[in-house]
C-alpha cells in the first residue's frame, strides 16, 4: 500500500509587539501626538480627558464638541475636537462611580500602527494620565509587560 502522507500545516502565530504599562500614543484625527497613555487591561473601555463637552448637530448628525489637554499636568495647549457621537454608555469608574459618557470612534496610533477605537469622554483632570487605553482597544494586538514603561519609543510611522 503506497500513499502520500499529508503534512500537517502548523500555522505560525505572528509575534505581538511588547508594550509597557504606559506608552506614548497619537490620536491622528485630532492631530494629537505623543500623549502619555496608561495601558489598563483592568478597564474594558478607553477614555480621554475631555472638558467643555457639548452636544451639537452637524449636517443632520449628532456630534460632540470638546477640548483636550493632551499634556499631563498642564492646562495648555487646549485642543478643540469635534466628532460624531457613536454611542452613550454608563461607565463604572475604578472608584465605583457610574457616569453616562459620550462615546466617539477615532483612530489610535501605537507602535506605528493605526486602528479605530471607541473612546469615552470624561474629566480625567485628577487622574495621572489624560488617556487610558482599555482592553477592548488592545485586544489581540500587543503583549503587555506591567513592569515596563515606554517600550515603543517613537510613534511616527503611519
Amino acid at each position: 500500500m503506497t500513499g502520500t502522507a499529508k503534512k500537517k500545516t502548523v500555522k505560525k502565530k505572528k509575534e505581538k509587539p511588547l508594550i509597557g504599562w504606559r506608552e506614548r500614543a497619537d490620536l491622528p484625527d485630532f492631530d494629537v501626538k505623543g500623549i502619555n497613555a496608561k495601558i489598563d487591561t483592568g478597564a474594558k473601555s478607553s477614555a480621554i480627558h475631555a472638558f467643555r463637552i457639548r452636544e451639537t448637530v452637524i449636517n443632520g448628525a449628532d456630534h460632540v464638541q470638546f477640548y483636550l489637554h493632551p499634556v499631563q499636568r498642564r492646562k495648555k495647549p487646549e485642543v478643540f475636537c469635534s466628532a460624531p457621537i457613536a454611542d452613550r454608555r454608563v461607565i463604572r469608574s475604578s472608584n465605583g462611580q457610574e457616569e453616562e459618557r459620550y462615546v466617539i470612534e477615532t483612530r489610535l496610533r501605537l507602535n506605528g500602527k493605526v486602528w479605530k477605537i471607541d473612546l469615552t469622554l470624561t474629566n480625567r483632570d485628577a487622574m495621572g494620565f489624560r488617556l487610558l487605553i482599555g482592553r477592548d482597544a488592545l485586544r489581540r494586538k500587543f503583549l503587555i509587560d506591567p513592569g515596563a514603561s515606554y517600550l515603543l519609543g517613537s510613534n511616527e510611522k503611519e
